[in-house]
């Protein structure tokens, strides 16, 4: 279904990462954890994850999108959504899309997996979970090149602060000075932190390659279920 939205506002959150908020014509239903598709063409159509919770939006769609020069896929899309901020133009997007949205009755802990831009599907369903006031358990991490690209880190630290059910993990690989947090791979500082994941529900954003890592290593050492196991990656891969 194609919905016209207006570009409402544009920020930078780190290096070549944007927040853009839109706000679409006619109200959008949709679950945390799902995407919408951005229309560059009839035949061109560029998924991003909702970072917005649906219970908190107010009709607004928020997106974070990681545009460095390399990714023309990403850029292009940014560059779009500034021109229609500074024409008063539309975007027309296609949602909602994704089958990997939290699932609400269940009672288990949660494990919120992020590479990169990746946070934004995994703050849309952290934030549902909090106005929710669910109270299962709730492991994020999330892993970056450098910490300027845990753009929101302050945010969830204050979070965890505040949501004694809430845990934050920033994991780098760069190591900057004065850094007391994990280093390296995400997914290995996962493994080194859970003897066992069988009674997690996990859901995982980032590179296709990272989802299909997860599965296997959780699945074959961490007893991780893998119908337990939620990432729009899974559709394809």
């Amino acid at each position: 279904m194609t919905i016209k939205c207006k570009v409402k506002s544009i920020e930078p959150l780190a290096c070549n990462t944007y927040q853009i908020l839109l706000h679409p014509e006619t109200p959008v239903t949709f679950k945390a954890g799902q995407y919408l598709m951005v229309e560059m063409g009839e035949k061109d159509k560029r998924p991003f994850s909702i970072a917005s919770s649906p219970c908190r939006h107010e009709g607004e769609l928020e997106l974070h999108i990681g545009a460095a020069e390399h990714n023309a896929y990403a850029l292009e899309v940014v560059e779009a959504m500034k021109k229609a901020l500074a024409e008063d133009g539309d975007i027309d997007i296609d949602a909602p899309h994704g089958d990997a949205w939290v699932k609400e009755e269940s009672e288990r802990p949660l494990l919120l997996i992020a590479g990169g831009t990746g946070f934004s599907y995994v703050r849309s369903i952290l934030d549902h979970c909090i106005a929710q006031s669910k109270s299962n358990p709730i492991y994020l991490y999330w892993g970056g090149k450098d910490e300027r690209q845990l753009y929101a880190q302050s945010e969830l630290l204050k979070i965890a602060a505040s949501n004694d059910n809430v845990h934050f993990v920033p994991v780098v690989e760069e190591v900057p000075a004065g850094w007391s947090g994990k280093t390296g791979n995400v997914l290995q500082a996962i493994s080194e932190d859970f003897d066992s994941l069988a009674d997690y529900d996990i859901y995982i954003a980032g590179r296709f390659e990272m989802a299909g890592a997860a599965r296997d290593l959780f699945t074959q050492n961490k007893q991780a279920k893998s119908d337990h196991m939620y990432a729009d990656a899974y559709a394809f891969i």
